[in-house]
């Protein structure tokens, strides 16, 4: 077994696209000319995007949208970084909300959270033991 992607389901598929790209420096990979599904290059493993109306067509009893929710969902993208505050300050620069601003953990991690304009939670953390 090998974890292959993520698929986080939005609005706006382009938009979600753009604001990663601006507020964590991904780049696209790929946006299908429906602009249902797109996907982002993130390393080994795949951050993809497809709009709510797909998710309407997997899912025929329903999902929740983060987007529509006023309380983060109960998940989490964690995006790995040695400049912890910087890549916060950038990503609100970018419009994500503040949820909690950079904090030293007792095992020797930086961590923040923010919420993305999608609604998407996104963890900021240094490397573990670093």
């Amino acid at each position: 077994m090998k974890f292959g992607y993520t698929i986080v389901y939005v609005p706006d598929v382009a938009k979600s696209l753009q604001f990663f790209e601006q507020a964590f420096g991904f780049t696209r990979k790929f946006l299908h000319e429906s602009n249902t599904y797109g996907e982002l290059a993130t390393g080994e493993t795949t951050l993809a995007f497809a709009a709510h109306e797909l998710a309407e067509s997997n899912f025929p009893q329903g999902h929740v949208a983060a987007s529509a929710s006023a309380k983060p969902l109960g998940i989490e993208l964690g995006f790995v970084t040695e400049d912890v505050a910087g890549a916060h300050a950038q990503a609100l620069a970018a419009g994500a909300s503040e949820l909690c601003a950079p904090v030293s953990k007792p095992w020797g991690q930086v961590v923040s959270y923010v919420r993305c304009p999608d609604g998407t939670l996104v963890e900021l953390c240094s490397p573990i033991g670093g």
